[in-house]
């Protein structure tokens, strides 16, 4: 996935059977994207649309099941509409004929534990028209905004896109930079990439290209060596690095290769702070040396991906960690987006990857549930930094600024 798309607004369009979320995505688009019915039920699991919207830019729309919808295998449509909430920025509910109740109620109400803000459409107004009473019920239940609508004449559609647009939180649009306060104009910034089995033919990987791109945003010099070369070269390199940053799996040679006056880091680490739950990382981290025999380590990779014989999630980081700990535990890997495969608190730490692929909301989102149940929270990186021995000076550079640094370390 490309840079940006990940960041782009995920908006999640909900609302009961035959309301017409299908159409109002066509009108957004100004194309026939999503399939439309006059048979309820027509949109059975969610489906994600990627477009561009004028005033907005490029957007993720997900068209959801209804939330009425029936018997055993409706229920399981919604619950998988219902997931959606963890991963979009903006919900729009689209209710008709001024419905606005139990079913509408119970779905904002998990608008609001998500945290998530929403606006109503009011759909085919050109049927009936939004009564205020509706509209004052909606805004006090939370809604940003209410608009009278029609898919079949949208005369007003350009109110409903500046409207959406209005409600998306900056968030969305924006992502914090990899290392813009880490490093000053024409500063030289060292990569250290090995290129291995794992390594993708032909290219780097995305958290690599990333970091090579924010280091050009922020008009510094970005080297990039592999780790047999990078001992001689940052040797003779004049002036000498500001910063380097290496992959995870090589943290403890590069360490040694690294003059202990450079800030050293991560590609993971620096992903962590910049879409992950850094603070609980930083307070999870240490946890690993409290893990028991028999404990349960779960690890969330965000992407699908081809497991090769040396898989950094499913095979180095439960052998660093056994080795490190000498403890016999489980270990867990759940994919993607995926539901556990059992509650939250059977783990005794949760180890979350860079997350290259989701936005950041979706990240802090799918760690929700352990944070709140007080399961510590860490990332690839930080753990594997942790298990090596260098976790210290892999997250100084980042500390710089805290009251109290050692409580993280």
């Amino acid at each position: 996935m490309a840079k940006g798309k990940e960041n782009r607004p995920h908006i999640g369009i909900f609302g009961r059977r035959n309301n017409g979320k299908s159409s109002l995505i066509n009108a957004l688009a100004g194309q026939e994207l999503a399939i439309v019915s006059d048979v309820p039920g027509t949109t059975t699991d969610p489906v994600k649309k990627t477009l561009e919207i004028g005033g907005i830019g490029p957007v993720v729309l997900i068209d959801t099941a209804g939330i009425d919808d029936e018997g055993e295998l409706g229920q399981k449509r919604i619950e998988k509409s219902l997931a959606t909430l963890k991963t979009i920025d903006l919900a729009i509910l689209v209710i008709t004929h001024n419905q606005l109740q139990a079913e509408e109620e119970k779905l904002i109400s998990e608008f609001k534990r998500w945290e998530l803000p929403f606006i109503v459409i009011h759909n085919k107004s050109d049927i009936s028209r939004l009564d205020t009473a509706i509209e004052k019920k909606a805004i006090e239940h939370g809604a940003l905004a209410v608009l009278d609508f029609s898919a079949r004449f949208p005369d007003n559609l350009e109110s409903i896109i500046q409207t959406i647009r209005n409600a998306i939180p900056e968030s969305a649009f924006q992502s914090q930079s990899l290392v813009g306060d880490l490093i000053s104009y024409g500063d030289v910034v060292m990569l250290i990439t090995p290129i291995d089995i794992e390594a993708p033919e032909g290219r780097l990987i995305l958290p690599q290209v990333q970091a090579i791109r924010d280091i050009l945003d922020n008009d510094a010099i970005a080297v990039v060596v592999k780790e047999r070369e990078a001992d001689i070269f940052i040797r003779k390199m004049s002036p000498e690095p500001a910063l380097v940053i290496t992959d995870s799996q090589i943290f403890s040679k590069a360490d040694g290769i690294v003059p202990r006056h450079i800030p050293l880091t991560s590609f993971s680490i620096l992903l962590a702070r910049q879409r992950g739950d850094f603070t609980n990382y930083l307070k999870g981290t240490p946890k690993i040396s409290e893990l028991k025999d028999g404990d349960r380590v779960l690890l969330l990779e965000s992407c699908t991906h081809h497991v090769s014989c040396d898989d950094i999630g499913r095979v180095k980081i439960p052998r660093w960690l056994s080795h490190f700990t000498g403890k016999k535990m489980e270990f867990e890997v759940v994919a993607g987006l995926s539901n556990l495969p059992r509650p939250i608190t059977d783990y005794a730490l949760v180890i979350q990857c860079g997350g290259c692929v989701i936005t950041r909301r979706q990240i802090i989102n799918r760690l929700k549930p352990a944070v709140e149940a007080g399961v510590p929270v860490t990332n690839y990186g930080m753990a594997i930094a942790w298990v090596q021995g260098i976790y210290p000076r892999a997250v100084a550079p980042f500390l710089r600024n805290a009251p109290d640094p050692s409580q993280y370390l």
